[in-house]
Parts: C-alpha cells; structure tokens; sequence
C-alpha cells in the first residue's frame, strides 16, 4: 500500500511537472511559473513557521527586499535584475539578524503580533522612500540588453528556472528535518520549555531556521521581480504576501515538505482564475475564498491536507530502521 502510494505521488509530481512544457496555452504556463513561485516563498515559511512553530505574519518583509534588490541592482546601478538576488539574499541574513534575536524572546501569538508590526514598518518606510521609487515602485528593463537579464516571451524558462530554486529548497529542507537542526526545531515547536530542559539551543536554533527562511523567501522575491518586471510596495511588502505563504503552507500542511507546494498548487489557480473571470473584483473575491479555506481547516483539518495521507505507524517505522 505505501509502496503504491508513493509511486502514485512520484508519477503525479511527474505529470505536473511536465504538464506545462507540454501545454501550449500561454495561461497555464504562466500559472504554472506562478504556482512553483508561490512554493518556493511558501516552502521557505515553513522552514521557521512549520518546523519552528514561530508563525511569521511578517514574511513580506524578506520577500520585499529580495525583489527591491533585484530592480534597484537595474535602476541604480545598470545590472541585469538577477544580480541584486545575492545582495537581496545578504541583506535578509542582516535584517535577520537584528529583528530575530529580540523578537524570538517573544512566544505565540505575541510573535505573530510583533512580526506584522515589523513588516507594516517595512511597508510605510519604503512608502515614503523617494530613492526606492517611493509608492509608484520600481519597472525593470522593458527590452533585453543580454540574456542575463532574464526577460522571455514565454513563462516556461521562469517555471523550469523556479523548478530548480524549489528542488535545492525542498532538498535542504529534507536534509534539515533529518538532521539534529530539524529535530531542534520540531522539540521547540512542541514546546519552548521542555526542549530548553532538554539541553535544545533555543534562540540559536530559531535564528539558523530564519536566516535559511528568510534567504529563500528574498530569493523568492527576487525572482518575482524579474518575471513581473515591477515591484511596489504593497506587491513586495503587503501583508497579503505574508498571508499566502501562511495559508498555502496550513493547506497542504505546515511543517511537512511537500505541503506548501501541494497548498500553492491549489491555491495560485483560485487566484488566478478569479482574477481572469472576474477582472479587477477577483482579487476580493479570492481572498474570501482564502477565509473560507482557514475556517474549513480549522474546524476539519488543523494539519492541513498531509493530515489526511496515510503514515506507517511507529512499530512499522522501527521495524524498517531495524
């Protein structure tokens, strides 16, 4: 039965992969790009948010300055946009740095609290930073000056592009959840108290999980500055941008590898499709939809969809390690 499930599993991420490359409806490709996008900021959440625990409403704050490096590295400075992923990248391990040590002395809800706070500063200071392109925003270049700056006529070099992005991310996410970091953070996650007794690093653990969280999240943003060509600050530093990584990592399930993907695979099409058939009204009507998802969770399912695929018991698992 496992054996079976997991060729299942494998033969449907195959599927959906190539899906698109086989697709000639310019759409879905675009869709597509945008679902493994929204996987790689959502994967990068749950790193700090599912492992962790420590649920982060201002992620945003990371995913804005990854795509305000990549197109201030163009209208300041001449490089092609994906140049200023690295400095966007160096900048969150930074910001990391000096907003995570204080406020991981902070603990539920309260660290929620002070984490929008964080990110509604972010959003106001960028606002009113005439530098930074103020609330009009950045563009990036309308036409190629060279293959490095990444602009395509097609969405399918930026899906086979974030393809890449996602599998290193979910590949170290694997690496971390078997590692001693990983079940640090599952023991902080079960609680903070009892993993301190225990001997766990609790403030350092948390801070090596943001520094990785943060670096994909500003990736993530990078990458979505050079696909769209343009970032504001409500498009980089929203607290909506916060909200998708939060709802697409519970849907499929926090704190496990493939749920975000499986929540962004669900989720960007919603939003997308309401926004195509409904035109500028959609985004709203998305949003309830987003309610609507956070409710029936709750209520039925609080570990999200990976509460529902079958686990060998614990008598199975040691018997296999035997």
């Amino acid at each position: 039965m496992r054996v079976s499930l997991r060729a299942a599993l494998v033969l449907a991420a195959i599927l959906l992969a190539i899906a698109p490359v086989l697709s000639g409806n310019a759409f879905y490709q675009r869709i597509a790009a945008l679902v493994v996008l929204a996987a790689i900021s959502a994967s990068a959440w749950n790193v700090i948010g599912g492992y962790g625990g420590q649920v982060s409403f201002g992620h945003s704050v990371y995913f804005g300055i990854g795509g305000y490096a990549a197109l201030l590295s163009f209208t300041k400075l001449g490089l092609p946009p994906i140049a200023g992923a690295p400095l966007g990248m160096l900048a969150s391990l930074l910001l990391s740095a000096i907003v995570g040590l204080p406020s991981f002395r902070l603990r539920g809800h309260y660290f929620s609290m002070a984490t929008i706070a964080i990110a509604a500063l972010a959003e106001l200071l960028v606002t009113n930073w005439g530098w930074a392109g103020g609330a009009i925003g950045l563009m990036g270049p309308a036409t190629p000056r060279s293959p490095a700056d990444l602009l395509f006529r097609s969405a399918l070099p930026y899906y086979a592009i974030f393809l890449v992005v996602l599998a290193v991310l979910l590949a170290l996410t694997w690496w971390m959840q078997r590692s001693r970091m990983g079940f640090y953070l599952r023991a902080i996650s079960s609680g903070e108290r009892a993993a301190e007794s225990l001997g766990v690093p609790i403030r350092r653990t948390k801070l090596y999980a943001l520094f990785l969280s943060g670096a994909f999240t500003a990736l993530a943003g990078s990458l979505y500055a050079v696909m769209i060509g343009f970032i504001d600050p409500d498009s980089g530093f929203g607290i909506l941008v916060s909200v998708n990584m939060v709802v697409m990592a519970a849907l499929g399930g926090a704190g496990t590898l493939f749920g975000p993907l499986a929540g962004a695979i669900i989720l960007v099409p919603l939003e997308e499709t309401t926004n195509a058939v409904l035109g500028g009204g959609g985004s709203g009507a998305a949003y309830v939809a987003y309610g609507i998802i956070i409710m029936l969770l709750a209520r039925f399912s609080p570990g999200g969809l990976a509460q529902w695929v079958p686990r060998p018991s614990a008598e199975k698992r040691v018997r296999r390690a035997a």
